[in-house]
């Protein structure tokens, strides 16, 4: 299941919470299996994944083995820093064409970030693996990796939506949710101008043969 039908089916989730009770538990434990199905490593083996896509899937492990509400605020933290780290990162290195949207793509990262109390995840106490971030080496790859890591985190924080008693927490889950779709919205930006480059690449090369 692509990027859009996750978050379509995560909003809609959200939206019939109430309509349905009786199926919330089901839907969560559904939600669960998805996630923890999930393939984290997008097919890369240790020695051939960037830095970043192992980053991503590292973030995408510990999402799916979230105990606790706390934990699974704490990953779409996470989540948001490494999308602020990845667009900085290309505003400043990835191709010209790429650097405005890769901007873009970094202040929606620091807005994401901004939405979750910090002190409600367990994040005091830890440096983010944003942190670790040392460049973007495959940026198609690591583009992809980053949409899917985001709809585990709109799936995720829907299901902690649908069961929490807490209200703050509630509308925390449901402004995250937002923050990831922007975010994953920028994303297939960047991917499509990606491949329209490499496409404008390809028929110069041609034309100049």
């Amino acid at each position: 299941m692509g990027i859009d039908d996750r978050l379509r089916d995560a909003a809609r989730a959200v939206d019939e919470m109430w309509s349905d009770p009786e199926g919330t538990a089901a839907r969560c434990e559904q939600m669960r299996e998805r996630i923890s199905n999930s393939q984290y490593s997008s097919g890369d083996s240790a020695s051939s994944a960037s830095r970043a896509t192992r980053l991503i899937a590292t973030c995408r492990h510990a999402l799916a083995q979230s105990p606790s509400t706390e934990n699974i605020l704490t990953e779409a933290l996470e989540a948001q820093a490494l999308v602020q780290a990845i667009g900085g990162a290309l505003a400043v290195t990835g191709p010209a064409d790429l650097r405005g949207g890769a901007r873009g793509l970094a202040e929606a990262g620091s807005r994401g970030c901004g939405v979750i109390d910090r002190d409600a995840a367990v994040w005091a106490t830890r440096v983010p693996r944003a942190a670790m971030l040392t460049g973007v080496s495959d940026l198609a790859r690591t583009l992809e990796a980053l949409a899917g890591l985001l709809g585990d985190v709109g799936i995720a924080l829907v299901g902690v939506a649908m069961v929490t008693d807490d209200e703050s927490v509630y509308w925390q889950c449901i402004e995250a949710i937002d923050a990831a779709d922007e975010s994953s919205g920028l994303v297939r930006g960047l991917l499509r101008r990606l491949a329209d480059l490499d496409r404008e690449s390809l028929t110069w090369g041609a034309g100049g043969s």
